[in-house]
């Protein structure tokens, strides 16, 4: 069975960190799914304008197809409401291990602020956070990223258990 790993949460949780550490411990390829978005979502984003479902739907079937044509395979997304994991889930092939970073808007604001060359700007994080549907325990694996970076990845690691390759 191939290995399918969606990182998932608010933007600025630390989706990209966690998945390239991830990646390096695993040994299966981590792929943004920031990269996945159209240019007209990213535009709305630099512009401080939240995406709708309307602008997601697309995005999240490209997160899908990506995980169906290339698992193994870790990929950073919000997947912030339950139908966009849902939707994700459907189409990738086969099953989808989600792992939850959560942090409190604090945190995440402070890392958002503190980051550069990245098109989400601190000003739509409530937007986020309004759109999170948190997933319970039977859906995702809920990691607090209020530690040091190799205790995530610890944590995530042992939490995997017998879904790892």
């Amino acid at each position: 069975m191939s290995m399918r790993l969606v990182i998932m949460g608010v933007a600025g949780c630390g989706k990209s960190t966690v998945g390239a550490a991830l990646s390096e411990q695993l040994r299966i390829p981590y792929r943004d799914g920031d990269d996945l978005h159209s240019a007209d979502a990213v535009g709305k984003m630099r512009a401080g304008i939240p995406l709708n479902d309307d602008d997601r739907w697309p995005w999240l079937d490209r997160i899908a197809g990506v995980l169906n044509r290339e698992a193994p395979l870790i990929i950073g997304c919000s997947a912030l409401r339950r139908a966009y994991r849902d939707r994700i889930r459907s189409a990738a092939g086969g099953p989808v291990t989600f792992i939850h970073l959560a942090g409190d808007r604090d945190l995440i604001a402070a890392r958002m602020a503190s980051r550069s060359g990245h098109y989400m700007p601190l000003s739509l994080l409530d937007s986020q956070f309004a759109t999170l549907e948190r997933p319970g325990p039977d859906e995702a694996i809920e990691i607090s990223i209020d530690q040091p970076m190799d205790a995530v990845v610890a944590k995530i690691l042992s939490n995997l258990g017998d879904v790892r390759p």
